[in-house]
């Protein structure tokens, strides 16, 4: 074979395999690289912060003292305040002593005594916020009561009003109007404990 043939053959035959892998069907990977999505651990379940407070009040010429324990109680429906974050509602217990240290009255309250007074969409996804003395009106005790947002940014909640009996009997309102006789405690009291 001639130098001029054997080109001619190596030529055809580099020209034959390209022409015959160009046929071949070409292999499809079915392999797909991604990302594994990062899987989030729950927000742990907050709590709104607990607070205790006494108060000294004349009461019919004697002195009393109401004290008003929050405390989250673990018990309830966890709350979400719509943003995906859970809280841990809350139980409040109002008591008032006499002067001698007798109790006069004890009760924990929880959001489901205030239900009434509360729009059913709100209630998922609120908690009871807090009970705050406010003045002695008619010869009763009258508490600022408030079921809103856990959420200490926030602003929405449900004013209410409270009201203790010299017999003990409790009623309670929706709170038509922000006029108190011990505004500056509450607002103090509540820009310390979010209530």
């Amino acid at each position: 074979m001639t130098q001029k043939n054997w080109l001619k053959t190596g030529l055809m035959a580099a020209l034959l395999s390209v022409a015959v892998g160009g046929c071949k069907e070409k292999k499809q990977t079915t392999d797909i690289i991604t990302t594994k999505p990062k899987v989030e651990a729950p927000k742990p379940v907050q709590e709104i912060g607990d607070y205790d407070q006494d108060v000294t009040v004349d009461w019919g010429g004697s002195n009393y003292t109401v004290r008003m324990q929050r405390l989250a109680d673990r018990s309830l429906p966890i709350v979400d305040d719509g943003l995906g974050n859970r809280y841990f509602d809350n139980q409040i217990t109002v008591r008032v002593t006499r002067n001698d240290g007798s109790e006069f009255f004890a009760r924990t309250f929880k959001k489901s005594d205030f239900s009434a007074y509360i729009d059913g969409s709100f209630d998922k996804n609120c908690a009871l916020l807090g009970i705050v003395f406010d003045k002695v009106e008619d010869g009763v005790l009258r508490f600022a009561a408030s079921v809103g947002s856990p959420d200490k940014a926030s602003d929405e909640y449900i004013p209410l009003v409270l009201k203790i009996s010299r017999s003990g009997s409790v009623s309670i309102s929706k709170d038509t109007q922000f006029d108190t006789g011990n505004l500056g405690e509450i607002a103090e009291y509540d820009d310390e404990d979010g209530v």
